[in-house]
């Protein structure tokens, strides 16, 4: 199974959309993410969510890792989508929750993680994933010489647009 979990009208190809709001498609199945999930431990191979989790509380945030954790398959993958922290796009969208998605966050989705550096966290966390990330640039960046966009990226505001992560299941 497949999901691209907040897709709005339009889910990924080959993909079955999962949003709150009902757009009248059959291949949207309508549920709010913010509760319990209704798929079964283990059941989904894959998950998309493309500018979705921002719109989560940090409470929501902390749930929505653990439901995806508990009903991904083993080695289940998901691919997150967020805006960059430093870029309007995180701000623009009043309806995008506070703190915005920072890199850091993903740091507290492994077990191992948590318990050297964050122990207080290990009470709210139940997933374990393994969580590679990288950065869309602004068009002008993307460019330049690798040693010009990691500059931009960590001093200029907007030249990181969206984070892109992928999280494994451990």
């Amino acid at each position: 199974m497949k999901l691209d979990l907040g897709c709005g009208p339009k889910p990924k190809e080959g993909f079955t959309g999962v949003d709150i709001r009902d757009y009248g498609r059959s291949d949207i199945l309508v549920c709010d993410l913010r509760g319990p999930w209704k798929w079964d431990d283990g059941s989904v191979g894959e998950v998309y969510a493309n500018h979705f989790v921002e719109h989560l509380t940090a409470r929501e945030r902390i749930h929505f890792a653990n439901e995806l954790y508990r009903v991904l398959a083993p080695d289940g993958t998901a691919e997150i989508i967020v805006p960059h922290w430093a870029s309007a796009r995180a701000y623009g969208d009043l309806t995008h929750q506070w703190p915005p998605v920072s890199e850091f966050w993903f740091l507290y989705l492994s077990r191992a993680w948590r318990d050297e550096n964050a122990p207080h966290a290990c009470d709210d966390y139940t997933c374990d994933f393994v969580v590679e990330w990288g950065t869309t640039l602004d068009p002008p960046i993307a460019l330049r010489n690798q040693e010009a966009q990691q500059f931009a990226t960590r001093y200029y505001r907007e030249a990181a647009q969206d984070i892109v992560s992928t999280w494994r299941k451990a």
